[in-house]
């Protein structure tokens, strides 16, 4: 989605650092920041606060800060400059996008949802507030191209899963286990409080109800392994630098958060891709073609009187939209190259030409005005 800027200002507790935001160090790992993050926001949700008018504010900080502290190019430079040296519009031609804050072109709901929606399921915020905890993250590296086109990409993980010897049970194959006499097999044992009896789970047997008498040869009772396997990740198109899948990995499950590499020939809005493609001084006024590379196929076409910063919109050659059929636009900037040197012959072409203008404002070197100039 393409959204107006915003100027955006809250006030978390006084804290408008952005690591004092998600309260989190600045060695925090990006594991850490996503966890911090994704547990403020569902704490400042504003589906869950619908009496706190400050909610909806808070929340806008936090995806803010997020943005941010996600990207590590981002990072190093607010790491660098702070937030004052962040400014979307001094993006060009040969120089980084920066990031202003407070002007941020994020819709926070949206990057919520773009976060923790693909692999959340459709589950409610208590279902998954351990989701960190529980399953292995792992970061796979991207592309421009790759995150824009979609791709399959092999991942070498290291993840524990069920004990092929003992098959998750944890006792050696052909050993029996015993009952649990602490608990007699129910898993949960009665603690005396005084005028209350209270159920917990059983301390003897960790709540399995029996004792394993032999171990696992292989686990040693644990009933897990650690392998090293190769899977084959599907890399949807159209997925953004830091967005994190699920993905099943024979019985257990892994989280894969997507680095994208910056891309040399193009910037990245959404859907919508910008480029540059840089021009004569004669292709600008006569027009003709100009090869461009564009995400999907070549560019070659310059309309006659080409200004300087003009963009041509190509509908639909940008990126696909995830879970859509639709596509974002290609912007391509033109930019006028003016020569360093001219040959004679292009000197006093030119002279001749500018003899002729009429609306120059201020004088020409080396070029008398004619009589219909000021």
């Amino acid at each position: 989605l393409a959204l107006a800027p915003r100027n955006v200002f809250i006030n978390l507790a006084n804290k408008q650092d952005f690591y004092e935001v998600l309260g989190v160090s600045r060695t925090a790992s990006q594991k850490d920041i996503k966890k911090a993050y994704y547990q403020l926001a569902k704490k400042y949700h504003p589906d869950t606060n619908p009496d706190d008018p400050e909610a909806k504010e808070k929340f806008a900080k936090l995806a803010e800060a997020y943005e941010v502290l996600s990207d590590e190019v981002k990072r190093k430079q607010y790491d660098t400059y702070g937030a004052a040296g962040f400014d979307p519009t001094r993006a060009g031609a040969g120089q980084q996008q920066y990031y202003r804050a407070g002007g941020s072109n994020i819709d926070p709901e949206e990057l919520f949802r773009k976060i923790f929606g693909e692999f959340s399921g459709g589950m409610g915020f208590g279902n998954i507030h351990n989701m960190f905890d529980q399953r292995p993250e792992f970061v796979m590296e991207l592309t421009f191209t790759e995150a824009a086109k979609g791709a399959n990409k092999e991942l070498s993980v290291n993840i524990d899963d069920t004990c092929p010897r003992c098959d998750g049970r944890g006792n050696e194959p052909g050993t029996k286990v015993s009952q649990c006499q602490y608990c007699n097999g129910t898993g949960m044992e009665a603690i005396n409080t005084g005028p209350f009896m209270m159920r917990t789970t059983c301390r003897r047997c960790g709540g399995k109800g029996s004792i394993i008498n032999t171990h696992c040869a292989l686990c040693r009772g644990s009933g897990q392994t650690r392998k090293r396997q190769t899977v084959n990740v599907p890399v949807p198109a159209g997925v953004e630098n830091g967005q994190t899948v699920r993905m099943s990995v024979g019985s257990k499950e892994i989280l894969i958060t997507f680095r994208v590499q910056r891309s040399p020939v193009f910037r990245r809005n959404g859907a919508d891709i910008h480029s540059d493609v840089f021009i004569s001084i004669a292709q600008a006024i006569l027009g003709g073609t100009a090869t461009a590379q564009g995400l999907h196929e070549t560019i070659s076409m310059i309309p006659q009187s080409c200004q300087a910063d003009q963009v041509i919109r190509l509908q639909g050659k940008g990126i696909r939209r995830m879970n859509s059929y639709s596509y974002g636009d290609h912007y391509v900037h033109i930019k006028i190259r003016v020569p360093k040197k001219l040959t004679r012959r292009q000197r006093s072409l030119l002279q001749s030409y500018a003899e002729e203008e009429t609306d120059v404002q201020g004088t020409v070197n080396g070029v008398t005005p004619s009589a219909g100039q000021d």
